[in-house]
């Protein structure tokens, strides 16, 4: 490669790395105006703004800003469900514990406020008999 390929690769690769940094300051940016704290994840950006949106949206509007665990899990297992296909699990609360699998790109922990959410998808194999 001849000098002028290099600068230009140079230059390349250093915009490539001030875009990702421009980019993970914009998704600090929405997890602090959500409230959100990502705990453990394997799964794309895109899924994981819609489960905080989601968790946000369904948290506003619970009467009396009360937590019905079992409300929020059901509301975001049918969201992730009716979008993403089959198999999602929602487990939300302020305590648990937890040791599951996952499927590939299919895990998200976080919280948000004081509600801790462990979002997680499994294969689903039809039964042979």
């Amino acid at each position: 490669m001849d000098a002028a390929g290099e600068e230009l690769e140079r230059r390349s690769k250093f915009l490539n790395s001030l875009i990702q940094k421009k980019k993970a300051v914009e998704q600090e940016e929405h997890h602090d105006r959500l409230n959100v704290r990502v705990r453990a994840c394997d799964m794309p950006l895109a899924l994981q703004n819609r489960a905080f949106r989601c968790a946000r949206d369904l948290l506003d509007s619970m009467p009396g800003k009360k937590l019905d665990s079992k409300r929020l899990a059901l509301a975001l297992k049918k969201e992730f469900d009716s979008s993403y296909g089959p198999a999602w699990h929602c487990i939300v609360g302020t305590s648990f514990g937890s040791y599951v699998t996952h499927s590939l790109g299919g895990f998200l922990y976080f919280s948000i406020d004081k509600v801790y959410i462990l979002l997680f998808k499994t294969a689903v194999e039809p039964l042979h008999h």
